[in-house]
C-alpha cells in the first residue's frame, strides 16, 4: 500500500499518517490491468464522506472527478445506492453494491481537529470479494483540501492499477488574455484538474514554453522582456527569478535535464540554423551538442539522462532524431510524412510524444524510442505541444479549433478513446506538467 507520509512533508502545515484499520485476509482482488490495451472503465461507488460542513461531500466529489477523468473508472451515479454510509468504521452491505455492479467502494468522513486542521480518512472496498483494500488517514489545514482529495485518488488509482497515480500535480502553462491583435500572455500555474490558477507573471512581456524542473518545484521559460528571448528560471513557491544567461541569437524551447542540473535548448545563430546546446546550472558553461547547417531544435531528455529527442530537417523536412546526451550517435528514428515537432520523452521511458503536421491537419502521436509503432491519438485543426503526466500514462497539449479566437488545454490518454477540455478561463497554452507534488 503506497506510504503516504512524505507527501505532506513539504507543506510544513501537513502532517500524514496511515490509520490502523485492519484488512480482511486477501481474495481474488479488484484490478484493472492498464497493460492490455483498450480497458472498460471499472464501476466504482464514490459515496460522500461523511462530514458536519460539506467538506465531505466537496471532497468526494474531486475524487470521483480524478477517477474519472482517467478514463479507467466509471463513478456510480449516488441515485442508484441503496446503502447510505453513517459509519464509515463499519464494513458496508457489501450486497447492496453488488447489486448496483459497483465493483469497489470509497467510504470516508472528515472531521476537524482540535487545532483546526481536517482530518480526513478513507477506506477503498471490493464489493466482491468482501474485503477493505485501503484503509488510511490525512491531517491537513482547511485550504488544502482539494491537495488532500488528490492524494486519496492517487491512493485509490494506485491500488486498484498498480500504477503510480498523477492527480496530486500541477499544470503550468500560458494564460492567454484579451484580443488576439494584443494578446496578453502571463505564465500562470494550476492543479491539474484546471482547479486554483494562479498567475506567476503580469503580462507585460510575452512568455513562452515554460517546462517544470523535474526535482524541484522550479520551471524555466522564455520572456521577452528585453527585446528578445531570453531564458529564465523561477522559483514557484518564493517567486525568485534569474536569468539563465545571455546567448546570442534566438533562444528556443528550454527544458530541464533529470536531475534539474542541467537546461538544453535551442539556439538560432545568425546563419539562419539552429543548434542544440546544454547549459550546466551550476558553473553556466553551455557545451554545443550539434553543429549541422540546418534547423535542429525541441531537444527532450530521456528520464535516464543518457539520451536526447529533438527534431531536425537536415532530411528536408521535420523529422525526429534521437542522439547520446553528449552529442554523439544523432541518428533519425521518424520516417513518416509529415513534418514532426515537439517530440517529448515520456517519464517511463518507452515512448516518444510528438506534434505532426500532415494533411493540412495537426497531430498528436506516440512513437517507441527506436520510431516503430507510431500512432496517431488526436487529430485537430491546429494543436500541438504534447506533455506528459509523471506516470507516462495520459498527455496533455492545446488546441486552437477553427473560429474558436485562440488555444485550449487538453489531456487525452494511450488508448487514444479519452480526450477531454481542461476547464480554464482565458484561452491557455503551451502546458507543461508537474512531477508528483512532495
Amino acid at each position: 500500500m503506497k506510504q503516504l507520509m512524505t507527501t505532506f512533508l513539504l507543506l510544513g502545515a501537513f502532517a500524514s499518517g496511515v490509520a490502523a484499520f485492519a484488512a480482511t485476509p486477501a481474495k481474488a482482488e479488484v484490478v484493472i490491468d492498464i497493460n492490455k490495451g483498450v480497458v472498460e472503465p471499472l464501476p466504482i461507488a464514490i459515496t460522500d464522506f461523511v462530514s458536519q460542513d460539506g467538506m465531505g461531500v466537496e471532497i468526494a466529489g474531486v475524487v470521483a472527478a480524478d477517477l474519472k477523468r482517467s478514463g479507467l473508472f466509471a463513478p456510480i451515479d449516488k441515485g442508484a445506492f441503496i446503502e447510505k454510509i453513517a459509519n464509515p468504521d463499519v464494513a458496508p452491505r457489501f450486497d447492496d453494491w453488488k447489486v448496483i455492479n459497483a465493483q469497489a467502494l470509497v467510504t470516508g468522513r472528515v472531521t476537524q481537529e482540535a487545532d483546526g486542521r481536517l482530518r480526513a480518512e478513507v477506506r477503498l472496498w471490493d464489493t466482491f470479494a468482501g474485503q477493505q483494500l485501503i484503509g488510511e488517514q490525512f491531517f491537513a489545514n482547511k485550504a488544502n483540501w482539494r491537495r488532500v482529495a488528490h492524494i486519496i485518488a492517487d491512493a485509490i488509482y494506485e491500488r486498484i492499477t498498480g500504477e503510480k497515480g498523477y492527480f496530486d500535480t500541477r499544470i503550468v502553462f500560458v494564460d492567454e488574455s484579451g484580443p488576439k491583435n494584443q494578446r496578453k500572455k502571463r505564465l500562470a500555474i494550476m492543479d491539474q484538474d484546471g482547479a486554483g490558477v494562479r498567475h506567476l507573471s503580469d503580462g507585460r512581456s510575452i512568455v513562452m514554453t515554460p517546462r517544470f524542473s523535474p526535482t524541484r518545484q522550479e520551471i524555466t521559460y522564455m520572456s521577452y522582456e528585453r527585446g528578445q528571448p531570453q531564458v529564465y528560471l523561477l522559483q514557484i513557491e518564493t517567486g525568485q527569478r534569474e536569468l539563465v544567461g545571455n546567448f546570442p541569437g534566438m533562444t528556443f524551447a528550454p527544458r530541464f535535464s533529470p536531475d534539474g542540473q542541467k537546461v538544453i535548448m535551442s539556439l538560432l545563430r545568425d546563419d539562419g540554423n539552429s543548434n542544440i546546446f546544454a547549459m550546466d546550472l551550476r558553473s553556466r558553461t553551455t557545451t554545443r551538442l550539434t553543429n549541422s547547417n540546418s534547423i535542429d531544435t525541441s531537444p527532450s531528455y530521456s528520464p535516464d539522462g543518457s539520451q536526447v529527442v529533438f527534431t531536425s530537417d537536415r532530411g528536408g523536412q521535420p523529422q525526429v532524431y534521437v542522439m547520446n546526451a553528449d552529442g554523439s550517435n544523432q541518428r533519425r528514428i521518424s520516417y513518416g510524412n509529415g513534418s514532426y515537432s515537439t517530440p517529448v520523452w515520456s517519464p517511463r521511458g518507452d515512448m516518444i510524444a510528438f506534434t505532426k503536421q500532415s494533411g493540412g491537419e495537426f497531430q498528436i502521436g506516440v512513437m517507441r524510442t527506436d520510431g516503430q509503432g507510431e500512432r496517431i491519438l488526436s487529430t485537430g485543426f491546429q494543436q500541438e505541444g504534447p506533455t506528459w503526466a509523471p506516470n507516462g500514462r495520459v498527455l496533455m497539449f492545446f488546441r486552437e479549433a477553427a473560429g474558436s479566437g485562440g488555444p485550449r488545454l487538453y489531456s487525452i490518454d494511450l488508448t487514444g478513446r479519452n480526450e477531454q477540455q481542461i476547464p480554464t478561463s482565458n484561452f491557455a497554452s503551451d502546458p507543461a506538467w508537474s512531477p508528483l507534488l512532495e
